[in-house]
């Protein structure tokens, strides 16, 4: 059975990564926008990392600029002023595309895996997946929904 664990995702430099590098974490994934309304969402989602990485759950944050140009054009925009406004310290790959023909392999399968209420799209930033330590999608956040609302279901996989 397929799960995250056998996709390989961009750094920020262009290097890859491999999710297996995740393996036995719980995961949120996120796709971000440093310009939208939900941006905020990247403060809890540190204070959650800060609070519970050390007890395996691991946050990894896709910037994408499909809804409303949203998201800086140079990566280095991107992570640096997630680093300088929230303190993020949890992993920010490259850009992508959630939706359409050249949407991110990986989340294609995440939203085979967890559709949403009318379809598999991803309507807008700040979706979030939960990811179980097997690689299996658990569960699906709809943006306005607060990293700290689902802070109950990510510790039960703890």
């Amino acid at each position: 059975m397929k799960t995250v664990y056998d996709f390989e995702v961009k750094l920020p430099n262009g290097e890859k990564r491999s999710l297996k590098d995740y393996e036995g974490k719980v995961l949120i994934i996120v796709n971000t926008a440093s310009k939208c309304g939900f941006t905020p969402q990247f403060k809890e989602l540190q204070e959650l990392y800060a609070k519970y990485q050390a007890k395996g759950l691991e946050i990894l944050g896709f910037p994408c600029d499909q809804f409303n140009n949203q998201e800086f054009s140079n990566i280095e925009e991107t992570t640096q002023f997630c680093q300088l406004n929230y303190g993020v310290k949890f992993p920010v790959f490259a850009k992508i595309d959630v939706n359409g023909e050249q949407a991110d392999p990986l989340f294609t399968f995440l939203r085979e895996q967890k559709k949403g209420i009318l379809s598999s799209r991803i309507k807008w930033n700040f979706t979030k997946f939960l990811v179980d330590r097997h690689g299996q999608v658990v569960k699906r956040y709809a943006p306005t929904t607060t990293p700290g609302k689902i802070e109950e279901d990510f510790i039960a996989l703890i």
